[in-house]
């Protein structure tokens, strides 16, 4: 991840990257106490990771296995284990692969939608407490400046893009 031409940087501009690298890695730390603070299982007793499944195939679409694993950068077993959970929780279902019907592919469920929706609904409370004392224009400029790191690290360093999620910030009011 480190930059091929950063010999070439002046030192006020790495100065700044390394203020932004400290900041992002104090934000990864919150974040990640944040989520160590909840349960290893939710309150329906899915494991918190599964919920990564639930995401990505709402946002992705029904897919198999194999590919689930290739997407969340996770091992085989793993996404069989959760999802063998999921589906036992009636989140996801199993369905013939209309390209191969030897294999099923994994989709949410109407109740998995539901679930993921509140657990949006949650984290969505959780930010919109923690922005409580922000203006409105200050969060909008917050998520355009988010929207534009992304971007630029997707543009730097292509092999970490999401194809799927590229495509820039959700509409107003779009499910993420």
């Amino acid at each position: 991840m480190a930059p091929t031409s950063s010999a070439t940087r002046p030192t006020a501009e790495l100065d700044l990257a390394d203020q932004l690298g400290h900041e992002l890695v104090r934000l990864v730390r919150l974040i990640n106490k944040a989520k160590s603070q909840v349960a290893k299982q939710g309150p329906d007793g899915i494991e918190r990771a599964a919920y990564a499944i639930l995401f990505t195939l709402i946002h992705e679409g029904p897919q198999r296995t194999s590919r689930l694993a290739e997407s969340l950068h996770s091992e085989i077993s793993t996404i069989s284990r959760q999802s063998s959970s999921l589906v036992q929780h009636g989140l996801v279902e199993r369905q013939a692969d209309p390209e191969d019907g030897r294999a099923c592919l994994l989709a949410p469920t109407t109740e998995g939608m539901r679930v993921f929706e509140e657990n949006r609904k949650q984290r969505n409370q959780w930010l919109a407490e923690v922005l409580g004392d922000w203006t409105d224009g200050e969060i909008q400029t917050l998520n355009r400046l988010f929207a534009r790191l992304n971007t630029g690290i997707e543009n730097h360093s292509p092999q970490l893009a999401d194809a799927h999620a590229s495509a820039g910030a959700p509409a107003k009011g779009a499910n993420a």
